[in-house]
């Protein structure tokens, strides 16, 4: 397995481990404190790293006060960018430094292998962080691993 095909298989289970959270929070009347602004967070992220990856310059907002349907069409729209980017990569560009400003004013570069582990692991750090919530509140979360992922046939 390439690099390339092991950064899309990370990506592909975060695409859909965020999906199977938004729909355990859309089953709730009334979904427990924070768990949606972390899922709105997840994916407001993702986008912000998408869009240093392309050097846009456009800004993107990483606390956005998103709805869970808001999050589903966000949802949708960074996992298909995320196909798209790493369909057209070339394996030679992972060790590229990319400029870009934190949210904090800083500059930085990273390569692009480091901000896809980075957004494979930053969405996976709050997604347990709403698991834990779930359970605290009596939910049983849904069961987003990676290989019951791979099990289900939802990575390729």
């Amino acid at each position: 397995m390439t690099v390339i095909q092991a950064l899309t298989r990370q990506l592909q289970h975060a695409a859909w481990a965020n999906a199977e959270h938004l729909n355990a929070l859309a089953a709730l009347d009334d979904p427990p404190p924070r768990t949606v602004q972390w899922i709105a967070h997840v994916l407001a992220a993702e986008e912000l790293w998408q869009e240093r990856l392309l050097q846009s310059g456009r800004a993107v907002t990483v606390w956005p006060p998103l709805t869970i349907p808001e999050c589903r069409a966000l949802a949708e729209r960074t996992a298909s960018r995320w196909r798209e980017l790493l369909r057209d990569i070339d394996p030679d560009r992972l060790d590229t430094p990319i400029p870009y400003t934190n949210t904090k004013g800083e500059r930085f570069h990273s390569t692009v292998h480091d901000i896809l582990l980075h957004v494979a692991l930053h969405g996976a750090h709050h997604r347990g962080q709403i698991i834990a919530a779930l359970r605290a509140a009596g939910i049983e979360p849904p069961y987003t691993d990676y290989i019951h992922a791979v099990r289900q046939g939802f990575i390729a």
